[in-house]
Order: C-alpha cells, then structure tokens, then sequence
C-alpha cells in the first residue's frame, strides 16, 4: 500500500469518458461558453474602469464580482478544453490541488462578494445619511480583499490538510479536481479526521455569511416596503443581487448534492451538467443581468455600441 502512495504523481479524470464520442461538439460548445464568460465580464469590467461616474461603491463590488468570475472560469475551461482534445484526461498532483483551491476559493470568494453587496445596499437604503462615511474608499478597498483573500486562505488551508494525506487511487470521477473527492482516496480515512473537522469549520463559516445576507435582505423589504422612494432603489439595485444570489445557491446546491448523494445509475452526462452548472450559469448570467437591470451601466455600454455604429 504504501508503494502506491509513493508513485501516485497524476490522476485519471473518468468524467468524460461515456461523452468521449461527442467530444467535437462539446469543445465547440464549451469554448463558446467560455469566449461569452470573457466577453461579458470583461465588457462590465472594462467599462467601470473606464468611466468615472461609475467608481462608487456598488460598481466596485459589481466589478470584483465579474473579476472572480473570470478567475473561476479560468481554473477550469482552459483545461477542460484540452480534455476534450486529449486520448487520455490525466492531471498532475499539484496541478490537481491547484484546480481544487481555485474552484472552492471562486465560489466562496462569490459568496463573500455577495455577502458584502447585501451589507452596501443595506447602508444605501436603510441609512443613507451615513452611507458615505462608512462605506469609504479605505472601507470599501479592504472589503474587496477580505473578501478574495479570506476564501483562498481558508481554502489553502484545507488543500494543505489534503496535501498530507496518503492516497491509494488516482482515479477522480469528476470532469476537474474536487477536494472532498480527493480526501476520499485516502489510504487510511483516520488521516482525514482533521480535513473532516476544518471543512466543516469552512461549511459554518459560509452558511453563516448566506444567513447574514438573508437576514440583509429581509431588513431591505421590510424596510422598503412603506416607501414608494425606497422600493425603486430596490427593484433598481437589489434584484440583480438577489437574482445573483439565487442563481449561485441553486447551482452550489445541485453540486454539492450531486457529490454527497448521487446514484451510479444517473447518466455521466447529466452529472458532468449539475458539476459544471456554477461554473457556467452564474458566470453568464450575472453580468447580464448587472448590465442590463443597473441604468448607469446599460447606457453607458449603449454609448460605446452605438459610437461604433457610427
């Protein structure tokens, strides 16, 4: 057993192999899903950049969100792309824990994101005359990196606790590497009783920040809802970030559930879809979404549309 440990330097990734006939296809489609992921949320970035008016608080959070997007998609698209190309879908050791840090800290790091925009809105409409002052530039710039920065931690932290177990397998049944599967090619599962315990420390963590913008989001109605004024500023700015929310939970639902409880039986491919669902679908969506519901943002990419028009 321990002979196995030792030359255990790549994994076999089984995902693909029951779509391996309709691989063409897939790439196509897949590398069309990741060119719209670029251009969407490089378009949003690029125009809060360039536009001064929009260097407020909400578009600087709009902004970081579509950054981690890109940031996500990246760890996984490039080389899913190359699997799809590829005889054989192997990755390396550190490669592996790599894709994994990048998956999880995305999707936390989402999380946190949203978690701050739920507590923007809540000091735009529920307290405005105190807004400015205390969502300040200083605030706001060690918000963004609280929240890319707490999430790789915490997530370093459990790769480096998965990076010390020995492994008797080289076989993930995933379409990338997952850090919950990686633990369960543990030789000896008595290794893993601390991964067990930090993980679901992680797990704590982040439900506590989805009860918190739960929680923001019921003070918002019911703060909103006796004024005509307030209830603009929240179909406006608060329903992207619900719907934002929404899509996310949804997704890292099916996913989690797909890991932890999904039979044999189900077809490869829906379960390579429900594995990859929030790292396509929110991606897509939100910055539409932004784009189209926040006016600032919408006329200002019109502008741009219709100068080349001309």
């Amino acid at each position: 057993m321990m002979g196995n440990v030792s030359v255990i330097t790549w994994f076999f990734l089984s995902g693909l192999n029951e779509t391996i006939d309709h691989r063409f296809i897939l790439f196509f489609l897949s590398l069309l899903c990741y060119c719209t992921i670029l251009v969407v949320n490089v378009s949003i970035i690029v125009t809060i950049i360039m536009d001064n008016n929009l260097h407020e608080p909400m578009y600087i959070l709009l902004c970081a969100f579509c950054m981690n997007g890109l940031y996500g998609t990246t760890g996984f698209y490039p080389k899913f792309l190359w699997d799809l190309l590829s005889p054989v879908h192997m990755i390396s050791y550190a490669g592996c824990l790599v894709q994994a840090l990048v998956m999880y800290s995305f999707a936390f790091s989402d999380l946190s994101i949203l978690a701050v925009m739920a507590y923007d809105r809540y000091l735009a409409i529920c307290q405005p005359l105190q807004y400015h002052s205390v969502m300040s530039k200083q605030r706001l710039i060690k918000l963004v990196c609280f929240s890319w920065l707490t999430p790789f931690c915490i997530m370093g932290t459990n790769i480096y606790l998965t990076s010390r177990v020995k492994l008797c397998s080289r076989y993930i049944s995933r379409l990338y590497c997952v850090n919950w599967i990686i633990v369960k090619l543990a030789c000896f599962p008595a290794e893993t009783t601390v991964n067990n315990i930090v993980a679901y420390i992680t797990i704590l963590i982040y439900v506590f920040c989805g009860v918190f913008i739960v929680w923001s989001y019921m003070y918002l109605i019911k703060t909103c809802v006796n004024s005509i004024e307030n209830r603009a500023k929240f179909m406006q700015t608060c329903v992207p970030h619900l719907i934002s929310l929404l899509t996310f939970a949804v997704t890292l639902l099916f996913d989690v559930m797909n890991m932890r409880f999904t039979s044999k039986e189900l077809p490869q491919t829906f379960q390579n879809f429900v594995a990859i669902e929030f790292l396509l679908i929110p991606p897509i969506i939100n910055p539409l979404i932004y784009g189209f519901k926040l006016t600032k943002i919408r006329n200002r990419v019109l502008r741009v549309f219709n100068f080349r028009k001309k």
